[in-house]
């Protein structure tokens, strides 16, 4: 995806903002999207929005101008942050990506053209209800992601065995260094989940993905 897909506008950002706020409420379990991102999403939106109206107004002041900028900023990173977790995992299809008002990722490449590498990883125990996923570039000795990739999608869910097909794991994550710790629920101790990473580069290509690797939840 060339060039910068965010727009420079306010009012564009405010524009795709709203946008997606009418799609993704009801694409939150189908796509997979994390508790309460699409909530957040709403609330910086709605602060945004705000923000610039009152910055705008008559009555608006050097103070309210600094809040808008703030304001903006944060939806921005939101959205940015949403665009790099959920929209480069399946199963989001052309029509979505149209829907979203974004380009698709380029399909003429092939994912092992642009993204050769593969990742290595150990899984190391840490706290109770946390797993701490430890990565490299396979065959490497050093821990620097390859470079210009936005870091190593890892993919994961509480299973005794590994799926036949990496989209057959439940949860993914967007991990821009290493070590990456994942987070359980109390109720989710001395269960098994299984673990896949691959890398993502900075147009949001996604590799093939590592072996699985398992590990009990402490």
């Amino acid at each position: 995806m060339g060039g910068d897909w965010m727009p420079h506008n306010r009012l564009a950002q405010a524009a795709l903002a709203r946008r997606w706020m009418d799609l993704l409420p009801v694409k939150e379990q189908a796509w997979r999207i994390p508790a309460g991102m699409v909530q957040l999403l709403g609330e910086l939106t709605v602060e945004a929005i705000g923000m610039q109206e009152r910055a705008n107004s008559p009555e608006g002041t050097k103070g309210d101008a600094a809040r808008m900028r703030t304001a903006f900023a944060e939806l921005v990173a939101h959205m940015r942050d949403i665009r790099r977790r959920i929209f480069f995992m399946p199963p989001l299809t052309e029509g979505d990506f149209a829907d979203l008002g974004l380009q698709p990722p380029d399909t003429i490449r092939t994912p092992h053209i642009d993204v050769p590498e593969m990742v290595d990883f150990v899984i190391h125990l840490s706290n109770i209800r946390e797993l701490v996923v430890d990565f490299w570039i396979q065959g490497q000795t050093h821990k620097a992601k390859p470079h210009g990739y936005d870091g190593a999608v890892i993919i994961w869910d509480i299973r005794d065995t590994p799926p036949e097909e990496p989209a057959n794991l439940a949860h993914h994550t967007m991990a821009s260094r290493t070590p990456h710790t994942l987070t359980f629920a109390e109720t989710d101790r001395g269960k098994t989940v299984q673990i896949a990473l691959a890398w993502q580069n900075e147009r949001g290509t996604i590799g093939q993905y590592s072996e699985y690797k398992s590990a009990v939840i402490p």
